[in-house]
Parts: structure tokens; C-alpha cells; sequence
């Protein structure tokens, strides 16, 4: 159910002006220690310039490297990594766009094809799915976490719910509800979510017990290097999932993975692999993810066509 949720409220938020993506991680000091089930990116005034650059993710290190669109920078000096690491971001990089990769006096150089732009997204937003209220499971602490370390402009509960005040009371006051119906796509504004501080320092939640709470205190640079390779991994991302290469298969008007044997929108990692007495191994369906994504979010999917669009009059979620 919470996949089908999720997946119908993505469809529902995107729009013009903004990126929709699911599943990123969030944490800081601890990497692996939140996912996001959804982020909203809204373009910021050098998003133009970032989406000439490339439709994929560009690696963070590459980003980070000391390497511009001047003059060519020996490899060995580029990055800070050991060698092997360092070939293999130099050639993801050059492969999506961002980096020119050639050889100068028998060693091998690489320039950046544009200067990477420094705002080029605006605010984030975090969403975290909860359809049924009556199995809370960890939200609370989820909740908590976005809310102490404000890494994201904004934090939303979506759920199908009816919400009480009881459920407003057990989490925190800064994170906003919306109560979503996936069958109909409409959404009800329960609580408006309260401005958050990136640029402030924050608070990461390690590890909550009975009597003791473990922290870590994130510095604002920390949240800034954070907060764009999120963007980035939106950006590159999006929310689609491939559809699974079963007879069966489909996808609906929005790119979601449909099963025309059960009636219903699925989950391939969970409900089509050989447990389904139903699956029929076929080639994958068609289906056009990124026609979809570009006609349908301020994602570029062929920066070297007609360009960059030009992002204006940026609404919310409305």
C-alpha cells in the first residue's frame, strides 16, 4: 500500500516548476541513517545553467574536484582520491557531460564543460509517507530528525488518514500534514509545514533509548555539501521505477508500473519476481520515463537540443 501511495503522490506533485524524486539519503554524519521518501526540488536562479549541463547526477567528487572550464588540470590533481577512484569518477563525469577527459605529455588531463553553478536549486522539501496513521511505526523519531536538522527547507507528513489532533500532538510542530488520496490524486492541506533554517547549524538524532539521546552538531557547510548532492540526486533521479519484464506488464498514463493481470499498479521489487504464480517473463514494456519526466517537471532531458527551458512565475504546491 505504502508504495502505491508514494508513487501517486509523486505523480501528483509534479509540475513545471519543480523535480519530484523518491527514496534519498539524508543523513549527515550518518549516511545510511534516514531516507527520504520524497523530495521536492524547486529550481533556483541558476537552475537553467545547471540543466544545460547535464539530464544525469553529476558525482559529487567531480563537483568537488579542484578542476574548472579553463585550462586543463592533471588528473593526479583534480581529485584527493586514490587513483583507481579517481579514473572511475573522471569517467563517470565525462560520460554524463561535466568533465572533457584528454591526454597531455603522456598523462591524463581533465577540464570541466561549464562552471558548475553555486544556486542553482532553491528549497527542498521532505515528505515522509505514512498512509495508514493507525501503524505509526518509527515516524515520530523519523519526524524528529528532519526537524533537528533542518537540512530541508520544509518537512511534510502525506498520509490517507483521517488526522486528529491526537496525531498532530505526537509529532513535531514544525513538520506540515497532508492528508492525500491516491485513488483521486487530491490533497488537503491539514497543517502548513513551518519554514526550517538550512543555513543554520543542526541537530542529527544517532540513536534515541530511554533516558539517553545521542547527537551529532552538523555545521552549516556540512548542510550546504549535503543539501546540494541531494538536489543533484534528485535532479538525476526522479521517481519512476522500472516497470517489470513480465507479459503482464505495463505502465500507466504517468509512468507508474501497472500489472494488467491483478488490475493495479505494482511494486517490481516486491510483487513481481518469482513468487508471482502470474509472472510471465517478456521483454521490459515500453514505456517513455524520461519523455514523461520532461514534459512533466522543469527536468531536461536533451540539454544539447533546443536548451535549457526557462523556469519563470515558480509556484509552490498548488
Amino acid at each position: 500500500m505504502e508504495f502505491r501511495f508514494e508513487l501517486a503522490l509523486c505523480a501528483a506533485l509534479e509540475s513545471p516548476n519543480r523535480v519530484v524524486a523518491r527514496q534519498l539519503g539524508a543523513g549527515i554524519e550518518n549516511p545510511g541513517g534516514r531516507i527520504v521518501d520524497v523530495c521536492v526540488l524547486t529550481p533556483g536562479p541558476e537552475f537553467d545553467r545547471r540543466a544545460a549541463i547535464a539530464p544525469d547526477r553529476i558525482p559529487d567528487p567531480a563537483i568537488e574536484a579542484a578542476v574548472g572550464p579553463g585550462e586543463a588540470v592533471p588528473l593526479t590533481e583534480a581529485f584527493d582520491l586514490p587513483p583507481d577512484r579517481a579514473e572511475a569518477v573522471a569517467e563517470r563525469a565525462a560520460a554524463v557531460g561535466y568533465l572533457e577527459r584528454e591526454r597531455r605529455d603522456g598523462r591524463p588531463v581533465v577540464r570541466a564543460t561549464a562552471r558548475y553553478p553555486d544556486d542553482w536549486a532553491g528549497s527542498l522539501t521532505a515528505i515522509e509517507n505514512k498512509p495508514d496513521l493507525g501503524t505509526p511505526g518509527d515516524l515520530a523519531a523519523q519526524l524528529r530528525y528532519d526537524a533537528a536538522l533542518g537540512l530541508f527547507d520544509e518537512v511534510v507528513l502525506a498520509t490517507a488518514s483521517y488526522v486528529t489532533r491526537a496525531h498532530l500532538n505526537r509529532i513535531p510542530e514544525a513538520v506540515g500534514v497532508w492528508r492525500f488520496d491516491p485513488g483521486t490524486g487530491e490533497r488537503e492541506v491539514v497543517r502548513e509545514p513551518t519554514a526550517l533554517d538550512p543555513d543554520a547549524s543542526g541537530v542529527e538524532i544517532r540513536e534515541e533509548r530511554a533516558l539517553r539521546t545521542d547527537v551529532a552538531l552538523v555545521d552549516p557547510a556540512a548542510k550546504a555539501r549535503k543539501r546540494r548532492r541531494i538536489a543533484e540526486r534528485a535532479y538525476g533521479k526522479g521517481w519512476r521505477p522500472d516497470p517489470p519484464p513480465c507479459a503482464h506488464a505495463t505502465t500507466t498514463g504517468d509512468g507508474r508500473p501497472y500489472c494488467e493481470r491483478f488490475d493495479r499498479v505494482v511494486d517490481p521489487g516486491r510483487d513481481c519476481g518469482a513468487a508471482c504464480d502470474a509472472r510471465e517473463s517478456a521483454d521490459l514494456p515500453a514505456t517513455d520515463r524520461e519523455g514523461l519526466r520532461d514534459d512533466r517537471t522543469a527536468w531536461v532531458a536533451d540539454p544539447a537540443g533546443d536548451g535549457p527551458r526557462r523556469q519563470s512565475g515558480l509556484s509552490r504546491f498548488l
